[in-house]
């Protein structure tokens, strides 16, 4: 199936490692030039050097999403290093996990930052070049924790749901420009965040070895997903064949999630 991504250009937020890593190659793998911005040197240098080594067009960017005006110097450098970003995929690392009277002000205020304040400052970028050409894709990273919450994340929680409500908003006001706005909610998937979320949640009791297997246990299909089967479904929502699906949350949990 030919997605049409060829003379595509996309940016991926969070791109080096995880689930952005994952739709980032998915999306050179279909022939689009691909930015993708991290916090990390390290980390973003090494996912560069990979892409270009299978024969992407790709570019790096040591960005903190979470910052004000980051997300608009992203789009700004892309659009200089490869072009203006006909398809945004707004990502980021999770925040602190916790209950709420363990959450502070800050922490809170970090988490409105990192989630939903940089969804908002991308498509703001973003939109302008997509409406002058009537196409463009903004696809928003999001979890399963927004439409069924997780005991402990209350932060995840609460700001994720705010993303999918802006998405779908969004998405409403900008579809006859020929741009659609979708989220997709990873459920437990194979990356150093549900990793490191087992670690946390061990650390009360038990082991991250148990703590995986429980959730696999809650899964339906059985096992944790992999990055690429959910970055499948990102390239598809990015492509000309996906031109009629706007507005909507989709969850690639396994069927985890338990309303219709």
């Amino acid at each position: 199936m030919d997605f049409g991504l060829a003379k595509r250009v996309a940016l991926v937020a969070a791109g080096s490692k995880g689930l952005g890593r994952a739709v980032a190659e998915e999306l050179a793998a279909e022939g689009a030039a691909v930015a993708i911005c991290a916090r990390g040197r390290e980390d973003l240098d090494a996912a560069v050097r990979e892409l270009a080594a299978r024969g992407g067009r790709v570019h790096g960017i040591v960005a903190d999403v979470s910052v004000a005006g980051e997300p608009e110097r992203v789009v700004a450098e892309t659009t200089r290093a490869i072009g203006a970003p006909d398809i945004v995929v707004t990502n980021s690392g999770g925040p602190r996990s916790g209950a709420f009277e363990s959450l502070s002000p800050a922490d809170w205020d970090q988490a409105v930052r990192t989630l939903l304040t940089s969804s908002v400052s991308f498509a703001r970028a973003a939109l302008p070049s997509m409406r002058a050409q009537r196409w463009g894709r903004i696809i928003n990273i999001t979890s399963i924790a927004a439409k069924q919450p997780v005991d402990g994340l209350m932060l995840s929680n609460s700001l994720r749901s705010g993303v999918l409500a802006f998405a779908k908003t969004l998405a409403n006001e900008v579809a006859a420009d020929g741009i659609t706005v979708n989220s997709l909610l990873p459920g437990y998937t194979r990356t150093d965040r549900v990793v490191d979320l087992a670690r946390q949640k061990a650390a009360a009791g038990g082991s991250p070895d148990d703590l995986l297997r429980q959730w696999e246990a809650e899964v339906p299909m059985r096992r944790i997903g992999e990055p690429r089967e959910f970055a499948a479904l990102a390239a598809f929502l990015a492509s000309d064949r996906a031109s009629y699906i706007t507005g909507q949350s989709i969850a690639v949990d396994g069927g985890w999630i338990r309303g219709i």
